[in-house]
């Protein structure tokens, strides 16, 4: 598990650009349903820096297991609390999505131009390959995945307040899945589906 090679250095600008794009999107939509605190805690940035937990990128990088700063959101300026906060916990992973959509395109186009060499195409493949994994990871629905709260404003009133309940031991729970390897027998299958209707939509375009 642990990512100890030779390309370990390509690793942490894909990661920057996965982790980055996965916390401004959250911060944006926030921000366009009316919470104006991702602006107000400068987290409505590209830079990577505003969005970095240094101990997360280094276990993300090393172990393939991490996570940044959450955007901070106050959903008492949300119009429709269940409705928003979907928006806003779908919208890192859907922005993953997204840019390892925009990347296969961009692989797709260099190969066809003869173009795909050089080792900064590795940065290209391991940032299509870290949207994915944070995409599909981000959506197991364990606290405080982003998963959890899109499954928290879909459940009925009673069972999601008894579920957000549960957000103080989901760290734990969590921690302990991945070590066991449940959480990758699962991530695992739902990571090749996606790259596989990604890889499908850029075949059929290009």
């Amino acid at each position: 598990m642990l990512g100890f090679d030779a390309d370990m250095i390509f690793r942490i600008p894909a990661l920057l650009i996965a982790l980055t794009v996965h916390e401004y999107a959250h911060a944006r939509v926030a921000v366009a349903l009316g919470d104006p605190t991702p602006r107000f805690m400068g987290r409505l940035t590209l830079n990577p820096v505003a969005h970095l937990d240094p101990i997360g990128l280094l276990m993300l990088w090393l172990f393939k297991f991490g996570w940044a700063k959450p955007v901070p959101i106050n959903p008492s300026y949300f119009k429709n609390y269940r409705q928003d906060m979907l928006m806003v916990s779908l919208a890192g992973p859907v922005s993953n999505m997204i840019l390892a959509l925009i990347t296969a395109f961009a692989i797709g186009i260099l190969a066809k131009m003869q173009l795909l060499s050089g080792d900064w195409v590795k940065v290209l493949w391991m940032t299509y390959s870290y949207n994915i994994i944070l995409a599909i990871f981000n959506l197991v629905p364990i606290p405080p995945l982003d998963g959890s709260k899109v499954l928290a404003s879909i459940l009925p009133g009673r069972q999601g307040y008894v579920f957000e309940q549960m957000e103080q031991y989901g760290p734990f729970i969590l921690m302990a899945l991945v070590y066991i390897g449940v959480i990758g027998m699962v991530t695992y299958p739902l990571e090749r589906g996606l790259a596989y209707i990604i890889n499908a939509i850029v075949m059929t375009i290009l």
